[in-house]
């Protein structure tokens, strides 16, 4: 949720790119997270979902250092948002 109010105030040239794949991806860790959760009866699909969730994570880092980088997000926010994706 974080990340969605944040990106409320990135320019609007950023709205069909950026937002949406940083408000996509974030979205996508909580969601695989859910998955993995209801199959962990099934250790390599639990696993697979997992492993869906951290490539997810790691995309979202990476949108993050984008948006600090073009002065979209506070440095400390950026900062604050990488260490709880990692």
């Amino acid at each position: 949720m974080q990340i969605f109010q944040i990106t409320k105030n990135f320019p609007p040239e950023e709205k069909f790119s950026l937002v949406d794949q940083i408000r996509r991806s974030s979205r996508s860790v909580c969601t695989n997270i859910v998955e993995a959760w209801r199959k962990r009866r099934y250790k390599a699909a639990f696993i697979a979902k997992l492993s869906d969730a951290e490539a997810e994570a790691c995309e979202t880092q990476v949108l993050i250092e984008f948006s600090d980088r073009c002065g979209y997000m506070a440095s400390e926010e950026s900062l604050q948002l990488d260490q709880t994706y990692d």
